[in-house]
């Protein structure tokens, strides 16, 4: 996991979640749409967050959801909830999977206003209220890393950061003793390459490394 992107700096190739439940209301003639997103990791924890957001709000007229799970977002259901077929669970779906979320569970919750808004007025007040809700803050990239530990001279450090940091997605840590020791994250997608020029340099005596186990 690493860092926040806004809308434009979101690269298709990546996935996005949130790091914690936002909420977001709007009203469209009369009827109130409140939007609740939270980050999910499996289909029970997405039933369970519906059903909780469902019973907290069971006055309301529907309760309409969707999620997304999976690494690349092959997970996926949604519920109209009562609304006419297609108006408001698929476009709940469709606007998580336009930003590229996973790991994500929306519910929009409905009061009714006395007017009725038609199929497309519904496909939009949904489609807008998740995409209201998305944008109150930056989301968060997904990505998968190794973490590695290179114990290096001092000699050898600039030497050594500068022949990585092509591969590099981040440094944790630093640590000054009588070497230097980094912390490191490697996207997994760079990790080959990274370890070949890292055992490179570990034969050659210019550094040690070690894995860290994932928890």
């Amino acid at each position: 996991m690493n860092d926040h992107m806004t809308d434009e700096q979101m690269d298709e190739n990546y996935f996005y979640s949130i790091e914690h439940q936002r909420t977001s209301t709007i009203k469209i003639r009369r009827s109130v749409f409140i939007c609740t997103l939270e980050f999910v990791d499996s289909i029970e924890n997405a039933k369970e967050f519906i059903s909780r957001i469902s019973k907290e709000n069971k006055t309301a007229t529907h309760n309409c959801w969707a999620y997304v799970l999976g690494d690349k977002g092959e997970i996926f259901h949604c519920s109209d909830a009562g609304e006419p077929s297609g108006t408001a669970g698929k476009p709940i779906l469709n606007t998580l999977k336009s930003h590229c979320m996973t790991n994500i569970a929306a519910v929009v919750t409905r009061h009714f206003g006395g007017v009725k808004l038609g199929v497309r007025g519904l496909i939009e007040a949904y489609s807008a209220s998740v995409k209201e809700t998305i944008d109150l803050k930056k989301l968060k990239k997904l990505i998968h890393t190794v973490s590695i530990d290179i114990k290096v001279s001092y000699e050898f450090n600039d030497t050594l950061l500068n022949q990585i940091k092509k591969y590099l997605d981040r440094i944790t840590n630093t640590a000054y003793t009588d070497k230097i020791v980094h912390r490191v994250e490697v996207e997994l997608k760079n990790y080959a390459r990274m370890e070949s020029l890292l055992l490179e340099y570990q034969a050659r005596k210019k550094l040690k490394f070690t894995i860290i186990p994932q928890d």
